[in-house]
C-alpha cells in the first residue's frame, strides 16, 4: 500500500513540474527558463551603452567628454521612453497595418496582454510580453547611439537629441518592421539575424547623412592635407571595446529568442570568432598600410567582425564565420581611409563599423547560406539605404534651419564641455571664464 502511495505522490510530482499553460506547447520550467536567459541578454544589450560611450570618450578629446558622455546617457533614455510610447507598436503591428506591409501600428504604449497571454502563450514559451519590449528596446537606442560617435566634437546637443527621439521613434521602428515585424522584406525572403542592416546600417546610413551636413571638424582638412585628430584616452576606448564584446553575446544570443542551446551555443560561437578575426584582418590590413601596429585600428577590427556576423550568426559554418570576420576586419581599415579622402570626418570610426561592414554582413547572408537570395539581401540594403538617407537628411534639414545643427567656432575650439555644459570631465583639466 505504502508503495502504491509513494508511487503516486511521484506521479503526481513528476505532472506538476512538467505542467504548462492552457494553450501552450512548452513547460513552465522551460518557459521561465527561457524568459530569464532573454533578459539576461537584454542585461548584457544594455551595458553595450557603456561601451559606446566609453569609446567614443577614448577617441575623442576630452575637452569633448562630458559632452560625450551626456549623448549616449541620454540616448538610452530616449530610446526607451520612445519605444514604449510608439517605437514597439510600429515595429511589431501584428495584424494591424495600415498601408500594405509597408507601415502598420498596434496603439500607443505597452499594450500588454492579460495573464497567460502575456506570458507562456505570448510566443510559444520563449519569453513574456514585456521582456520582448525590453529586450528590443535596448536595440533601439543602439541605432541613435552610432549616429552620436560620427557627428562628435561638433554637432549641438539639443538637435543631436532631438533628432535621436524622432528617429528612435519612427524610422527606427518602420525599417525594422519590415523584416522582424513581418513587413514585405521579410515576405521577399531578406534575412537579417540580429540587426547588421535593422539596427547598424541603420544608424550607419544616419550617421553619414549627418557627417556630411555637419562638414569636417575644425582643423581636420587643411589646404588639402588630412591632419589626425587623435583620441585622449586609449585605455578608455579599449575597456568600451571589451563591454561591446560582451555585451554582443546577448544581442546576437538574445536574438535566438530563446534559450535553445544548439543554436544559443552556436550563435555565441560564430560571434566570438567573427570578432576575433576581424582583429586580425585589421591588425594585417593597417599594420601593412601604416607600417606600425595601430591600437584603434584592431579595436575597430573586433567591432567589424561582430557587425559583419550579426545577420549571419546563426545561419553560417563556424568556419565561415572567421572568413567573415576576417574580410569585415580588412573592410573597415579601407573604409577609414576611404572616407577620410572623402574629406568624410569620423572621429570614431562610425561609418566605417557599422554602415560598412553592416552592409558586408547582410550581403555575406547571400554569399554564405544558399537558401538565401544574394539579390534580395542587394536590395534590401539598397532601399533602406535610401529610406534612411532620405528620413535622416530631412530631420537635419528642418533642425538646421530651426535650430542650427553646428556649435559655433569658438564654441568647437574650446570644447564642448565648456560651451554645452559649463563643466570639465577632468577637474582642473582646461581653466575658463565667463568672459
Amino acid at each position: 500500500m505504502k508503495k502504491i502511495i509513494f508511487i503516486g505522490i511521484a506521479i503526481l510530482a513528476v505532472s506538476i513540474g512538467s505542467t504548462s499553460f492552457a494553450g501552450s506547447k512548452i513547460t513552465e520550467e522551460m518557459f521561465r527558463i527561457n524568459n530569464t536567459w532573454m533578459l539576461a541578454a537584454t542585461f548584457l544589450v544594455f551595458i553595450m551603452h557603456l561601451g559606446f560611450a566609453t569609446l567614443e570618450t577614448g577617441l575623442t578629446r576630452a575637452k569633448n567628454s562630458v559632452n560625450i558622455l551626456f549623448k549616449n546617457t541620454s540616448i538610452i533614455a530616449i530610446g526607451i521612453l520612445t519605444y514604449a510610447m510608439i517605437g514597439f507598436s510600429l515595429m511589431y503591428p501584428g495584424d494591424s497595418w495600415i498601408l500594405g506591409h509597408i507601415v502598420g501600428f498596434k496603439g500607443f504604449g505597452l499594450n500588454v496582454p492579460e495573464g497567460s497571454a502575456g506570458l507562456i502563450n505570448y510566443a510559444d514559451g520563449a519569453y513574456s510580453y514585456l521582456t520582448d519590449f525590453l529586450f528590443q528596446g535596448m536595440f533601439a537606442a543602439t541605432a541613435a547611439t552610432i549616429v552620436s560617435g560620427a557627428v562628435a566634437e561638433r554637432v549641438k546637443l539639443s538637435s543631436f537629441l532631438i533628432f535621436s527621439a524622432v528617429y528612435v521613434a519612427f524610422v527606427y521602428p518602420i525599417i525594422g518592421s519590415w523584416g522582424w515585424g513581418g513587413g514585405w522584406l521579410n515576405s521577399l525572403g531578406f534575412y537579417d539575424f540580429a540587426g547588421s542592416t535593422f539596427v547598424h546600417s541603420v544608424g550607419g546610413w544616419a550617421a553619414l547623412i549627418g557627417v556630411i551636413i555637419l562638414g569636417p571638424r575644425t582643423g581636420k582638412y587643411v589646404n588639402g592635407k588630412i591632419f589626425p585628430i587623435m583620441g585622449h584616452n586609449m585605455p578608455l576606448a579599449t575597456i568600451g571595446v571589451f563591454l561591446l564584446w560582451l555585451g554582443w553575446f546577448g544581442f546576437n544570443g538574445g536574438s535566438v529568442l530563446s534559450a535553445d542551446p544548439a543554436a544559443l551555443s552556436l550563435v555565441c560561437v560564430t560571434t566570438t570568432l567573427a570578432g576575433a578575426a576581424g582583429l586580425i584582418g585589421a591588425m594585417i590590413m593597417s599594420w601593412s598600410i601604416q607600417k606600425k601596429p595601430d591600437l584603434s585600428m584592431i579595436l575597430n577590427g573586433i567591432l567589424a567582425g561582430l557587425v559583419g556576423i550579426t545577420a549571419s550568426a546563426n545561419v553560417v559554418s563556424i568556419s565561415n564565420s572567421i572568413i567573415i570576420g576576417f574580410i569585415a576586419g580588412i573592410i573597415v581599415v579601407l573604409s577609414v581611409f576611404a572616407f577620410d579622402h572623402l574629406r568624410l570626418d569620423d572621429p570614431v570610426g562610425a561609418l566605417s563599423v557599422h554602415l560598412v561592414c553592416g552592409i558586408w554582413g547582410t550581403l555575406a547572408v547571400g554569399i554564405f547560406c544558399t537558401e538565401y537570395s544574394f539579390l534580395i539581401q542587394l536590395y534590401g540594403v539598397v532601399i533602406i539605404g535610401i529610406t534612411c538617407m532620405t528620413s535622416s537628411l530631412v530631420i537635419f534639414y528642418v533642425l538646421k534651419i530651426l535650430l542650427g545643427i553646428r556649435v559655433s567656432k569658438l564654441e568647437e575650439l574650446r570644447g564642448l564641455d565648456i560651451g554645452e555644459h559649463g563643466m570639465e570631465a577632468y577637474d582642473g583639466f582646461q581653466i575658463f571664464t565667463n568672459q
